[in-house]
């Protein structure tokens, strides 16, 4: 699954990234290792961009973007 397909107040866990290299350097830069424990806040009315909380902060992130980083779903 990935963070872009996941409801909104869901929570999951970070997997991996299938993004270029420069993007995906980004997203770790900003928090998003994996491993990393995060949920869903909400979607801009058009659904782009997505707003997650990670490691204590509010996190926007493209579509393209979420669409790429693969995600496990925690209860």
């Amino acid at each position: 699954m990935t963070l872009a397909e996941m409801p909104i107040a869901a929570r999951g866990r970070v997997s991996g990234m299938t993004l270029p290299a420069g993007t995906h350097q980004r997203l770790m830069e900003m928090g998003l290792t994996r491993g990393a424990s995060f949920q869903v806040v909400r979607y801009a009315p058009m659904g782009d961009p997505i707003e997650i909380k990670v490691r204590g902060y509010h996190l926007s992130l493209r579509k393209c973007e979420a669409a790429g980083i693969l995600v496990e779903t925690v209860l």
